[in-house]
């Protein structure tokens, strides 16, 4: 029974989770479409709001350490992420911003473990190769291409987000350490919003938008998802995550209205298709 229990817990905080990281990509997308609040804004009151709950959470264990260490890196590449992130969702569909992004993070997981000295079987090779061609099918030219500048935007915050993601493994806690890096990246998208001010703008419904991202899908996803992946292996956990852009895409169908074209779909069955491939076999050599 217990056994039961927690397993239905971990299936229920896995899912949670997926849909929170979703819901950043329809939100952003739901905010900037159209043209509810401008991108940086939108960054920042994101990291703002998102930095406000995660300390909050984390507060009692800063009280018990009384120390917390600055992660330069990792908080540069936090704010890439976002910055690029918002800019992205400017020109891009929630469903293929949210591919761009998760392949461009799976994959650049995938080149650190091969510089590591990570073995890769032939079917990870055949896997890898995949997934590149159908993001490069995703993005080449066409009428229905997504926008170059937007894509580009997005493969960078996915670079940026595999990069954190990189760091946070060598984080002792990943919620505090998490708390601090949204903390101290926020006066730097103070500045992009600073620099941006002539077009600035934004409507009640566009700051709510923006603050439900970062309080809710940021925050307090990240807090979930860290509770989920405590509990599930590393391969399953990076394996769980391909149902975001599809969740992404079905949200920004249902919510925005946005076509679902062949292209993304035969992107995502190669990318998508090619990541688990790649995750499948790596779970086999543990």
């Amino acid at each position: 029974m217990i056994a039961a229990s927690s397993a239905t817990s971990t299936v229920a905080l896995t899912a949670l989770a997926m849909l929170a990281f979703a819901a950043n990509s329809l939100l952003c997308r739901l905010a900037l479409a159209p043209g509810l609040i401008d991108a940086a804004s939108f960054a920042t009151l994101r990291v703002a709001a998102g930095a406000l709950t995660l300390a909050i959470i984390a507060m009692p264990r800063w009280r018990r350490r009384r120390e917390s260490k600055a992660d330069l890196r990792a908080i540069a590449a936090l704010f890439a992420y976002m910055v690029c992130f918002s800019y992205a969702y400017l020109s891009l569909a929630a469903g293929t911003g949210a591919l761009i992004l998760f392949g461009a993070v799976q994959l650049t997981m995938f080149v650190a473990a091969l510089r590591a000295g990570e073995p890769f079987p032939p079917p990870a090779w055949l896997g890898l190769g995949c997934a590149m061609l159908g993001l490069i099918y995703l993005v080449s030219p066409g009428l229905a291409a997504p926008d170059p500048a937007g894509a580009t935007l997005m493969a960078a915050a996915g670079f940026a987000w595999g990069m954190y993601s990189l760091r946070g493994r060598k984080a002792g806690d990943a919620l505090t350490a998490t708390a601090s890096n949204f903390i101290l990246t926020l006066p730097l998208v103070i500045i992009v919003s600073a620099l941006a001010r002539d077009s600035m703008h934004a409507t009640t419904l566009g700051v709510i938008y923006a603050l439900a991202s970062g309080a809710i899908a940021s925050g307090l996803g990240y807090v979930i998802w860290f509770a989920a992946v405590k509990r599930l292996r590393a391969t399953t956990a990076a394996t769980v995550q391909l149902s975001a852009p599809i969740l992404a895409a079905f949200g920004g169908t249902v919510l925005l209205g946005e076509a679902v074209t062949l292209r993304l779909l035969l992107a995502s069955a190669a990318t998508l298709g090619g990541i688990w491939l790649v995750l499948a076999q790596r779970a086999k050599a543990v």
